[in-house]
């Protein structure tokens, strides 16, 4: 009872035989990958000025085969973070020199994106040492000059001018598209504008535009969009269109989604404007188009009413005087 027991030891053993353990920080245990692994300099994952998505992305990106996709929404699928942070991410990597996006048309006309993964940016390709060989003994051979990219053979000198070289694809930043000069594109429409706009047709237009959003939050308007519009809501008002059914104009059958309410609602307040109203005239000329309307009479025997283009005697007095005579 006098010994006393150990039920722990004073220290744990060391993961690694021969190294001494921290007192504090990480402590590592690696074994030797045999297959599927990737080579990633710490220059890239102990990177100050990448953040953390950008860092774990370049090491997904050098660990995939050529060929690969690493399209925006193609990685959003892959992994939870979102677009915009992918997006941001890759942005990164290519202002740090460990990425190269550029657009290239293809001899066939299509028109896609070429991504470049770069391991070590600012290293060149061709410095990269090949395997020494060894003799029978284990002994290092005399070392081999290092190899050499292939190089085409220049055509030999002739008298005549060379072959014009085949066009290769060019970025499409690289190049610039000019319209041809005879192309030319229609202006659009000048928005309608009242022939008086008084202080009350300015704020009740404006406040139209205004209350919008209630009834669809996708036309939210900027205080800019609100003042450009209101003079053409204004003209509306002005020919005795009803609020409700400006409003119901220009708030059914929205694209989805909306990516330019002010544009919208400029196109429709412009080719939907209907017509001045009509005047008194001009609805009674409508009412019975081509009656010729002929005028009443009074008969000058009985006095009575009828219609005729001259004076004299109704129907009735006429039978009668040609009865007497």
């Amino acid at each position: 009872m006098g010994t006393s027991q150990i039920t722990a030891p004073s220290r744990g053993p060391s993961p690694v035989p021969g190294d001494a353990t921290p007192s504090s920080g990480v402590i590592h245990i690696n074994f030797r990958h045999a297959a599927g692994f990737t080579v990633i300099g710490n220059h890239l994952t102990q990177h100050r000025g990448l953040s953390l998505t950008a860092i774990g992305l370049a090491a997904h990106i050098q660990s995939l085969p050529a060929g690969a996709r690493i399209g925006i929404k193609h990685l959003a699928e892959r992994f939870p973070e979102s677009e915009t942070r992918i997006a941001a991410a890759l942005r990164e990597l290519e202002a740090h020199g460990y990425l190269h996006r550029s657009r290239v048309r293809l001899p066939d006309g299509r028109i896609v994106t070429r991504t470049v993964s770069y391991n070590q940016p600012g290293a060149d390709a061709s410095a990269a040492a090949a395997p020494q060989p060894r003799t029978r003994r284990g002994k290092p051979a005399t070392p081999l000059p290092p190899p050499q990219p292939p190089r085409e053979t220049a055509p030999e000198p002739r008298p005549t001018p060379p072959p014009a070289p085949v066009p290769q694809p060019q970025p499409l930043l690289a190049r610039t598209l000019v319209p041809a000069p005879t192309a030319h594109t229609t202006p659009p429409p000048p928005l309608p504008q009242p022939q008086e706009l008084t202080p009350e047709l300015q704020r009740a237009a404006t406040a139209l535009l205004a209350d919008l959003r209630r009834h669809a939050p996708q036309l939210t308007l900027s205080e800019h969009d609100i003042r450009t519009l209101a003079p053409g809501i204004a003209t509306w008002l002005e020919r005795d269109a009803h609020p409700d059914t400006i409003r119901h104009t220009l708030t059914t059958d929205l694209p989805n989604p909306l990516k330019h309410p002010a544009k919208l609602l400029r196109h429709r307040i412009t080719t939907l404007l209907p017509p001045p109203l009509p005047g008194t005239q001009d609805i009674a000329a409508l009412a019975r188009p081509g009656v010729i309307v002929i005028p009443l009479q009074n008969c000058d025997h009985c006095d009575r009413a009828f219609r005729s283009r001259h004076p004299g005697h109704c129907r009735d007095c006429r039978t009668d005087l040609h009865t007497a005579a």
